[in-house]
């Protein structure tokens, strides 16, 4: 299969995803479902966690410590640091204040560690690295095409064709990477849920009514 007709066949997942609501649960998870997840309290602290790492990128710029800095790097920079050992060195590296509004740690066991830097590429391979579209499709399961259904940490897809592209539900705000750098612009924007949806380029409204919105996603490995 050609690199062109593998996308196409990702793409034509996503729509199946989108479109079909009334789908089995069971057919939207298969190809996502880990074999090692975290317990609902440990799924709590880790959307805490990643909310306020995303908020420290916002807030004091990017972290030298993330590298790839597109849409889907921010993700997979997050879900990582959320996932280590939040101690004194860390918070120190990631410029984030030890106080009371910290969230609680994870305690992993050595499975639920080891999900960190380890996604699952298109191929079925595992590596550091991994793309949007398959962020979504092998590490992701598809939740709805509502955004009321979103939780803090859940991952709105965008297909515009060409490009695919990750944003972040933080809650009453949605935070993303334009891909853009420029001396004067680090890329990072966060924008109100409400001035979204009635967004001037409808390309990027997160509603049912749009055909570029795939829906919101959430992390596979959480409960």
């Amino acid at each position: 299969m050609t690199a062109w007709h593998a996308r196409r066949a990702a793409l034509r997942w996503l729509a199946v995803c989108a479109a079909t609501v009334a789908m089995p649960a069971w057919a939207l998870r298969a190809a996502a479902e880990p074999q090692v997840q975290l317990s609902q309290e440990q799924s709590r602290a880790f959307q805490a966690w990643m909310l306020r790492i995303v908020n420290a990128q916002i807030e004091r710029g990017p972290s030298p410590r993330w590298t790839h800095r597109d849409c889907a790097g921010l993700v997979r920079f997050a879900v990582n640091e959320a996932l280590t050992v939040h101690d004194a060195k860390w918070l120190r590296a990631n410029g984030i204040a030890s106080d009371r509004r910290l969230p609680p740690e994870l305690e992993l066991d050595a499975k639920q560690a080891a999900l960190r830097n380890r996604w699952i590429q298109t191929g079925g391979k595992v590596g550091h690295f991994v793309t949007a579209l398959a962020l979504v499709q092998h590490n992701s399961r598809f939740i709805a095409r509502e955004i009321s259904q979103a939780l803090p940490g859940d991952l709105l897809f965008f297909d515009q064709g060409d490009e695919q592209h990750l944003m972040v539900w933080m809650g009453a705000r949605i935070a993303y990477h334009t891909g853009t750098v420029t001396p004067d612009d680090n890329g990072l924007r966060t924008v109100d849920i409400k001035e979204l949806t009635s967004w001037k380029d409808t390309r990027w409204q997160p509603v049912v009514n749009n055909p570029n919105f795939a829906g919101v996603f959430r992390l596979a490995f959480l409960s």
